[in-house]
């Protein structure tokens, strides 16, 4: 689904109502095709999303704060910054009857026009300063289309018409003339290929308005009545009567149409507050953490690919790793073979014999082309091969193992991460463990992210580790023996340290402390989680462990449901 112009209408009125005037505070790049600014009007922060994607291009407001979610700024993000970081919104307008924006800015360095072009995969962004073109999202250049070249220092130049009708000039004689000239065509394809700025959602609305079946036929339909219908809703448009609604999916979650006009052709329709709210709840706002998830991505699969080498690792030494009864068998089958070769016959293959009285019987492979001393040398060689790999595979082993499981706790601070810099401590400890393949990375400048501290009602202290380097300075730095400390049971997450400040710490503390370990842990989403406390006396850095990475004791356990 995509918008059309009379939801840009829509969009035009709402920014008219509550943005123009305001001030722009933050012009962000949230991902490679969408922008997003905060702008203070009215008393109140507003937040602005426009995307160019040829999927989902709109232009709305949105509930919360947009984020960066790109790395490094684009040419257009850094003018962005410099003209309309700090300048006024002075004027919202739509030239009539297009899928376009035009957003003017006043700032220090001049004035500037954004242009939010929702046209499918023609859509873009451009800014541009007295219709010359400083940049743009998407540029194209002489090669991809002469008409229409949009490059920095070239003049803007507006999408060619379509030569379709205004709606406004339809008349039901012409009416009449488009329906006649495709009368086995559905009445609503016929107002879309005639009639300029109107969607197919807008056109069945009408056609079900006139005759009850929003799928007839243009033989099927009188001209007389589509036009009244259409007119009338039109007339809606006109007067700004706006009636913004979603259409929930028959199935799932989500939504399968929105409108700034009621959609009373399709079944379960629901009014909303505003058509960016419509658009929001439709398209889903790129806010929160969710806006992180483009960034994240190229991490999670440094991640996934260090944890797929480590797993063949551990693999190949257990694989490697006898167990000491394999190891003296060995040693007995050898031992077998110097008792009875001088009893082994010319040829022999395999020789069955017991090596204890009550014990089973072991069956030997031997080679024929040996003496039984060099067969019997053979086993000796590798029972004592078996023998040293039991001395250090094990604790190879055990490294291994124990770097499986920092990744896998990389993996899940990754997960939690809900700003910037989280992200980046989760691609450093990446970098400095040697798992990062590829030329070195870092994301936007920022501080390092701090552990989080929360105060209770009744003033207990409760800090909060959200990676594997906050865990650890949890554990050294920041808490004292008689601290409880706190952690999801066989999960990795993030450590929970309750402060004691010379107070019995009440039950319903601990369970708090504990629903928090629960939410920062792998499993956030479960019902129930189990998660072990204990004093942090009891709680020891594994030596020569990853970062974070403990063993501990005198624990108990409770089962809570992972609370924020």
């Amino acid at each position: 689904m995509y918008v059309d112009a009379i939801t840009v209408t829509a969009v035009a009125d709402e920014l008219g109502q509550k943005v123009v005037g305001g001030r722009v505070q933050d012009a962000v790049e949230v991902d490679g095709q969408t922008v997003g600014f905060e702008i203070y009007a009215h008393g109140r922060r507003h937040y602005l999303l426009a995307s160019a994607d040829a999927e989902t291009a709109r232009c709305h407001l949105v509930s919360g704060r947009l984020r960066r979610g790109v790395e490094h700024s684009s040419p257009l993000g850094l003018l962005l910054r410099k003209y309309v970081e700090g300048a006024q919104l002075v004027a919202v307008r739509q030239p009539p009857w297009e899928r376009i924006l035009h957003l003017d800015f006043s700032g220090e360095n001049g004035e500037t026009r954004l242009i939010v072009e929702m046209m499918g995969n023609r859509s873009n962004i451009i800014l541009t300063v007295e219709d010359e073109i400083l940049d743009s999202i998407k540029r194209v250049k002489p090669e991809q289309n002469r008409y229409r070249v949009i490059l920095p220092g070239k003049p803007y130049v507006p999408p060619p018409p379509q030569g379709k009708v205004r709606p406004e000039e339809v008349t039901p004689s012409m009416l009449s003339n488009f329906l006649g000239q495709s009368p086995d065509a559905p009445a609503w394809r016929v107002l879309v290929d005639h009639v300029a700025g109107i969607s197919p959602l807008f056109a069945r609305e009408a056609v079900y308005f006139a005759s009850g079946d929003p799928e007839a036929l243009a033989f099927d339909v009188e001209a007389g009545m589509v036009h009244a219908a259409f007119a009338q809703r039109l007339a809606e448009v006109q007067r700004r009567e706006w009636s913004p609604c979603v259409v929930p999916l028959v199935e799932g979650t989500g939504y399968r149409a929105f409108a700034a006009y009621r959609l009373t052709h399709l079944e379960g329709w629901q009014p909303v507050e505003s058509i960016s709210a419509a658009m929001a709840a439709y398209f889903g706002a790129l806010v929160g953490e969710d806006a992180y998830a483009p960034a994240k991505r190229q991490v999670q699969m440094q991640i996934d690919e260090a944890l797929a080498r480590v797993r063949r690792k551990v693999e190949a030494l257990e694989r490697e790793l006898a167990s000491a009864e394999e190891i003296e068998t060995l040693r007995k089958k050898g031992e077998l073979l110097l008792a009875y070769g001088p009893a082994l016959k010319r040829g022999q293959r395999v020789l069955r014999a017991q090596y204890d009285p009550d014990g089973p019987l072991m069956e030997i492979e031997i080679d024929p082309t040996l003496t039984a001393v060099e067969n019997a040398r053979r086993y000796f060689e590798r029972y004592e091969k078996a023998k040293r790999a039991g001395a250090d595979v094990p604790a190879l082993l055990a490294k291994t193992q124990q770097e499986a499981a920092y990744l896998e706790q990389l993996a899940t601070d990754l997960q939690l991460a809900e700003s910037w810099p989280e992200i980046d401590a989760v691609r450093e400890s990446l970098q400095e463990s040697g798992h990062w393949r590829g030329a070195p990375m870092r994301g936007p400048r920022g501080g390092k992210p701090g552990i989080r501290r929360i105060v209770t009602d009744d003033g207990f202290v409760i800090l909060i580790g959200r990676n594997a380097a906050q865990n650890h300075a949890l554990i050294t730095e920041c808490s004292a023996a008689g601290d409880l400390w706190l952690h999801a049971r066989d999960l990795p997450g993030g450590h929970v340290i309750v402060k004691n400040d010379g107070r019995p710490i009440p039950d319903e503390v601990v369970r708090r402390a504990a629903e928090l370990a629960a939410y920062y842990s792998a499993r956030r989403e479960s019902a129930s989680v189990e998660v072990i406390v204990t004093e942090r006396r009891y709680v020891r850095p594994v030596k020569g462990g990853k970062p974070g990475m403990v063993t501990y004791r005198k624990e108990r356990t409770l089962s809570v449901t992972p609370r924020r």
